[in-house]
């Protein structure tokens, strides 16, 4: 049970989540404190854990028509499973959501309960964020997003316009990283009568609005402080990923998933220039 919960959580993307937070109360406070800690590890891998087992849970029988499944990029768990998966998603996050929302402020729990209402109404019955196009990119960008919103709101940071842009570049990247995501499933989504923003735009226009909503990213990082324009290169790299695709067809979108696979460890690649970003923004403050 232990391998099919680490298999749930995709840890090749726990760093996605708890990057964003680390970063952004360490930058605020300039100290690594208990809170930092504590809101690390939750955002590593309970966090994960939530979000991609209630999705691997109710996703069950689609998934099933999907050959990218089974592995890194999705459990195939059996049925059988299923409930310990939820009970599992409990005990490993309520706890550190009350440590959490004891130790923050309203504001900071306001920002919390968004974050975690982002991560149940993607894939949970009734609500099924994932199944509304366009509701289902913005939604799967605010699970990456709010981490870092999280983490500046709890530790006070004061927001300004440099700031926003920084936040709505990070958003736009979201966006545009869950549509070119979303190519690669167009047939098996419609194969399973799963609407996504793949399914409506199609192929090639999900992948010419990703590479828009990149470039638009990279624009929007000119506005930071320095030396954040410098990152706005980094948007280059996820252009150039997604633009191979733009002319694909709807019956040979699954060709998508060799750029998917690049973009996985592409985003290890950004990671670390965007830490060294980071670093010389903490040294020349």
């Amino acid at each position: 049970m232990i391998h099919e919960l680490f298999m749930t959580s995709r840890p090749i993307s726990w760093v996605n989540t708890a990057f964003p937070f680390a970063s952004a109360y360490l930058l605020t406070t300039g100290v690594i404190d208990w809170l930092w800690i504590v809101g690390t590890i939750f955002f590593l891998i309970p966090y994960n854990l939530a979000m991609y087992g209630i999705n691997d849970v109710f996703d069950y029988e689609s998934d099933l028509l999907n050959p990218r499944k089974g592995g890194a990029e999705g459990a195939l768990v059996e049925r059988s499973r299923h409930r310990g998966i939820l009970i599992a998603c409990l005990v490993a996050t309520v706890p550190f959501l009350v440590v959490l929302g004891i130790a923050g402020s309203w504001e900071a729990n306001l920002v919390l309960l968004v974050s975690m209402l982002a991560v149940l109404a993607y894939s949970a019955p009734k609500l099924r964020f994932k199944e509304r196009p366009f509701v289902d990119s913005l939604t799967s960008s605010t699970h990456f997003v709010s981490p870092a919103v999280y983490g500046m709101v709890l530790a006070g940071a004061q927001f300004n316009a440099p700031l926003l842009a920084l936040l709505l570049a990070f958003f736009l990247w979201g966006m545009a990283s869950h549509a070119f995501g979303a190519v690669q499933d167009i047939v098996p989504d419609r194969a399973a009568s799963l609407g996504s923003i793949g399914t409506v735009l199609g192929a090639k226009w999900t992948v010419r609005g990703a590479a828009l909503a990149y470039l638009a990213a990279g624009v929007l990082l000119l506005a930071t402080e320095w030396p954040g324009p410098l990152a706005g290169l980094l948007a280059l790299p996820y252009v150039a990923n997604v633009l191979p695709y733009a002319n694909l067809n709807d019956v040979n979108s699954e060709r998508a998933h060799t750029g998917w696979v690049r973009f996985l460890w592409l985003n290890y690649v950004t990671g670390f220039f965007i830490t060294m970003i980071l670093i010389w923004y903490a040294f020349v403050r």
